[in-house]
């Protein structure tokens, strides 16, 4: 991958998302720039990512069961 791949992949892993003024959550405009292996790739590393967060995490959640459970509430 070219570093200009890997910034693409790290920002479409984090768990950060726009919302639209409606609150439906916006693809991150990074995925869109990605070709099929960087998506699969970003995929993979998602994956890892959230196991890790949720190893780390006293109560074993990740980041994304954070923010959707901050939503619920």
């Amino acid at each position: 991958m070219t570093p200009e791949d890997l910034l693409l992949l790290e920002q479409v892993v984090s768990a950060r998302r726009e919302r639209t003024a409606d609150g439906a959550i916006k693809s991150h405009p990074a995925w869109h720039d990605l070709d099929d292996a960087g998506r699969a790739a970003a995929f993979d590393e998602t994956v890892r990512q959230r196991a890790l967060e949720r190893a780390l995490d006293a109560a074993g959640q990740s980041s994304t069961i954070k923010a959707v459970l901050a939503r619920l509430r």
